[in-house]
């Protein structure tokens, strides 16, 4: 884990592309596209399955060593109201029932809207963008301007960086970046995608490895590794 200031708070970066906050023992995950394997099946295009069931063993496996209470998603928990078949929602309502004592929140995300809210049954409290905890804004959507009264949490861009390496060669890999008014969250699914994103002046952008979260800086040679913090990581 590498610890960082956001907004006044100490935060953690954690290897399985989460955000620790560890004043409210709150972890936060955007993106998680629950039944896209499903989705795409449906539709005739063969995928790799099973990646619902690893994705929340993931999660599980975070929470459960962070000693969570809380976990916020930050928008698009289910990919489609196709995802909503028995297999992806009997593979997540197990999951939740053993961990009941865990506070769950959804922030409705672009997916969200489309697929519903997720069962009652899950006990997962749901709230549109804008709602405030502490210093921050809790969204989905990044902000269009640096105008929101708070520090916006949020995703939904699935940001990757494009690290150069020696030979001409280049490595994308899923980033967090942080800047003055907000922190972009990547992908938690593994079956997501990623789009490559151009920094702003002054913001911070950490990149996941194996197992750790390396912190790199802007140089002539595109980007160079900084400060790294370690733990484990599923990828």
């Amino acid at each position: 884990m590498l610890t960082i200031e956001i907004a006044g708070e100490v935060m953690g970066v954690l290897p399985e592309r989460a955000l620790w906050w560890p004043a409210r023992r709150t972890v936060f995950v955007a993106d998680v596209h629950l039944g896209k394997g499903a989705t795409f099946a449906a539709a005739g295009i063969p995928v790799p399955m099973g990646a619902t069931q690893a994705d929340l063993d993931d999660l599980g496996a975070v929470l459960d060593r962070m000693e969570a209470v809380r976990l916020v998603i930050l928008g698009d928990l289910l990919h489609a109201r196709s995802a909503r078949e028995a297999n992806t929602l009997g593979v997540f309502a197990r999951w939740r029932a053993q961990r009941r004592g865990v506070e769950m929140v959804l922030v409705r995300g672009n997916h969200d809207l489309h697929a519903g809210d997720p069962p009652e049954d899950w006990g997962m409290a749901c709230q549109d963008e804008g709602e405030r905890e502490g210093p921050f804004v809790l969204s989905h959507v990044p902000p269009a301007a640096h105008g929101v009264a708070g520090h916006v949490l949020c995703g939904h861009v699935h940001p990757v960086l494009r690290l150069a390496g020696p030979g001409g060669s280049a490595e994308r890999c899923a980033c967090l970046i942080v800047g003055a008014g907000r922190t972009i969250l990547p992908a938690f699914g593994r079956f997501t995608g990623g789009k490559a994103q151009a920094l702003s002046a002054g913001e911070r952008v950490f990149v996941f490895g194996t197992r750790e979260v390396v912190e790199v800086r802007a140089s002539a040679a595109g980007y160079a590794a900084g400060a790294r913090g370690r733990g484990r990581s599923r990828r």
